[in-house]
C-alpha cells in the first residue's frame, strides 16, 4: 500500500491517474488534493467531512462543534474542488449532540453515518442520480487544527467553556492543568452555574469544585503522570489538593 506525503509530483500524479480509478473517496485527510488528482477518477473525488459544510470546514470540525457547544452536528459527502472542503454538497444527514457527547464518542458515531453516507453516494453518482448542490454563502466557518496548548485549562473562562474543552479533548490532546510539578490530566467535569465565589483557579470545597471567571467546574475524573484514571474521591486520597489551593492559570503558572 502506497501513502504519499504530498501528489504535487507529476509521478505520484501519473501513479494515481493509472489506477484508472471510477472514484477516489477522501476521510480526515490531510492534503489538499490539485486539479491532476481531482480529475483522474471518471467520477471524481468525493470526501466524508464531520460537519454539516458550510459549518466546521477545516481539520478539526468535530473538536470546534464541541467547542463551541453545537447542539447538532452531522456528515456531508461532497464532491471535492481545489478550495478548503468548498466543493458541491451530495448528501447530508444530521445528528444531535448530546450535552456530555465527547469528541471520542461523536467521532465514532460519526464514522459510522459516514460510511453508510458514502455508500449511498458512490451508488447515486454511478448512476446519475445524485448531483452535487453548491454550498450556500452564508454561515461558513472554519475550524483549524487543535493544538496541545488548548488543552490547557484556564480557569479565567467561564465553567461552561471549561466543561466542553474536557469534553472536545477527549481523547486528544487530553484537558489538563498543573499543581505543584505535576501535570494533571481532567478525563471529565461538570459545569455548575453561578457565583464563582472565589479568585479563578481556587479549590473551593474537598469536591474539587473549581472557581472560574463565571460559574465554577467540578472535576470528577482526573489522572496523574503514568497513573490511571480515578474518580475525583480516590484521585484525592492519594495525591490531596486541599480546599483554599490555587491553581495556576496559563498566564501565570
Amino acid at each position: 500500500m502506497r501513502c504519499p506525503t504530498a501528489l504535487r509530483s507529476e509521478a505520484e500524479q501519473a501513479a494515481f491517474a493509472a489506477l484508472g480509478a471510477d472514484a477516489a473517496v477522501v476521510a480526515a485527510y490531510g492534503l489538499i488534493l490539485p486539479r491532476p488528482i481531482l480529475s483522474a477518477p471518471r467520477l471524481g473525488c468525493l470526501n466524508v467531512h464531520a460537519s454539516l459544510l458550510p459549518r466546521w470546514r477545516g481539520a478539526a470540525p468535530i473538536q470546534r462543534a464541541l467547542l463551541a457547544g453545537d447542539r447538532e452536528t452531522g456528515i456531508t459527502i461532497m464532491q471535492i474542488e481545489e478550495g478548503l472542503d468548498t466543493g458541491p454538497i451530495l448528501l447530508q444527514e444530521t445528528v444531535p449532540v448530546a450535552p456530555d457527547a465527547t469528541c471520542a464518542g461523536l467521532s465514532a458515531e460519526l464514522a459510522i453515518l459516514g460510511g453508510r453516507l458514502m455508500l449511498t453516494a458512490l451508488d447515486g453518482v454511478a448512476e446519475g442520480r445524485l448531483v452535487g448542490t453548491p454550498q450556500p454563502q452564508e454561515g461558513v466557518t472554519y475550524a483549524p487544527k487543535i493544538g496541545r496548548e488548548e488543552a490547557r485549562l484556564d480557569w479565567r473562562l467561564p465553567s461552561t467553556d471549561l466543561e466542553r474543552r474536557v469534553l472536545a479533548f477527549d481523547p486528544w490532546p487530553g484537558s489538563f492543568f498543573e499543581t505543584g510539578r505535576e501535570r494533571i490530566r481532567v478525563h471529565a467535569a461538570v459545569d455548575l452555574p453561578g457565583p464563582a465565589g472565589g479568585v479563578p483557579g481556587t479549590v473551593l470545597d474537598n469536591r474539587l469544585t473549581v472557581a472560574c471567571g463565571e460559574g465554577v467546574l467540578r472535576l470528577l475524573r482526573l489522572q496523574r503522570p503514568g497513573r490511571a484514571a480515578l474518580d475525583a474521591p480516590a484521585f484525592l486520597r492519594g495525591f490531596p489538593i486541599p480546599p483554599g489551593t490555587r491553581l495556576p492559570c496559563p498566564a501565570t503558572s
